[in-house]
């Protein structure tokens, strides 16, 4: 059975993805509303209010859409890449498998609000909605369940008194 302290490792490193995910997701879409031309209307970041954004006008909405999964999947993952630490790899690992989880639900689903039906209503292949969702859904799993793992296998660390 996992110790206490393990588990509030995990805890937290759960809350800290989420934090993650959200803020990269939504600052995607800022970011793409912004490059493409659109107008801010309205942001939300904060993470336990689900981030939000409107645009309008927003000349180019795939752009401002595509924006949100593709940056909240790849900041995280660049960062893993340069950081090179466990607890950052479960982040950017969950960031991928939350961003293709979001859609494919949000396909299902079907509520106007939230990013897959709009990025259907502003004109995106559904093939290509449905490539991200198997890719992130794909790789996200096997990446997160291993960082699961090797969280609940890491032997804690003890302090070096040798010095």
């Amino acid at each position: 059975m996992p110790s206490k302290t393990l588990m509030l490792r995990f805890s937290c490193l759960l809350i800290a993805a989420w934090f993650v995910m959200t803020t990269t997701h939504e600052v995607g879409h800022l970011i793409g509303g912004w490059i493409s031309g659109g107008t801010l209307q309205h942001a939300e970041l904060r993470p336990w209010h689900l981030p939000h954004s409107h645009f309008a006008p927003d000349p180019h909405p795939l752009v401002t859409l595509w924006a949100g999964p593709l940056i909240g999947v790849i900041v995280p993952l660049l960062l893993a890449l340069v950081i090179r630490k466990p607890s950052v790899w479960f982040i950017a690992n969950f960031c991928m498998l939350a961003n293709g989880t979001y859609l494919a639900v949000a396909w299902f689903t079907g509520d106007p609000f939230l990013d897959t039906p709009r990025l259907l209503a502003a004109g995106a292949s559904p093939l290509s909605i449905a490539t991200f969702c198997a890719l992130t859904l794909f790789w996200g799993y096997r990446a997160f369940r291993a960082s699961c793992i090797a969280i609940f296998h890491s032997k804690p660390q003890q302090p070096n008194h040798s010095k």
